[in-house]
């Protein structure tokens, strides 16, 4: 697909990896609709330029979804979908205090992760679906999972759970959408150097890049950025999980 007279939805994109993602499509020229919670997006969208737009939106919330895609649609055809919005938390399946493992929270990030994906994926797609062809395509949408969906660690079963599911859905996905000539792939980012690490203390930062085997560090958000475009201008990618890790292999703790 080529990045020209197109809009595409980043979620997630007010920080980290979906930020990454917006930074590079607008560099591009791409006009970008940032989908997040945090009112951050509003002045990310600034800086990216004129051509860009934010829109506060919950990735589970419909109305919210569509608001969204609207605004995509009100700039130029929505052909790209990159959706990074997500959350984490540690769940044990038994308490140091013996009680069983919260339900609540083991359900709300499915509910994000996977339910989330599920939503602006489908809303997505539908758009896109009425997209007239250009070179055989309407549309791609790139998810994200994450290397926990293959080898979680302890505490992480509701996370490596959520993504698991989605690397579950990409081929489905990408078949069901085949006929109308939209791609889905998904990345499985490793550790990445995003907000979420930055407020760990830098002799920790510093181990875990040092548990990539190579490159030994943190990968970067606008590495996960770069291919995440590949994916959207590469056509034969398709139905694909791709791990994006330094052939890291997570160990139990």
């Amino acid at each position: 697909m080529k990045l020209a007279n197109l809009s595409a939805v980043v979620t997630g994109a007010a920080s980290g990896l979906g930020l990454a993602c917006a930074r590079q499509l607008a560099a591009r020229g791409v006009s970008v609709v940032i989908a997040d919670l945090s009112e951050d997006g509003m002045a990310v969208a600034g800086a990216l330029g004129p051509q860009n737009r934010f829109v506060r939106a919950d990735v589970r919330d419909t109305a919210q979804m569509t608001e969204v895609l609207d605004a995509a649609e009100r700039l130029a055809p929505l052909r790209a979908l990159i959706h990074c919005a997500g959350s984490g938390g540690a769940v044990r399946l038994v308490e140091k205090e013996g009680e069983p493992g919260s339900l609540d929270k083991f359900e709300s990030t499915v509910r994000v992760n996977l339910i989330g994906t599920f939503n602006s994926l489908r809303l997505a797609a539908a758009r896109m679906a009425k997209n007239e062809p250009v070179d055989g395509e309407r549309g791609v949408c790139v998810l994200t999972a994450s290397v926990a969906a293959y080898e979680g660690q302890i505490g992480q079963i509701a996370y490596s759970a959520s993504k698991a599911g989605v690397v579950g859905m990409t081929i489905v996905a990408a078949r069901d959408l085949a006929q109308r000539q939209i791609r889905v792939c998904t990345i499985a980012p490793g550790i990445f150097d995003t907000p979420l690490l930055a407020g760990l203390p830098e002799k920790v930062r510093a181990a875990l890049g040092a548990s990539v085997p190579h490159p030994a560090r943190l990968g970067l958000p606008d590495e996960f950025a770069m291919t995440a475009l590949h994916i959207l201008e590469n056509p034969m990618l398709n139905g694909e999980t791709i791990r994006l890790d330094g052939a890291i292999r997570m160990t139990p703790r």
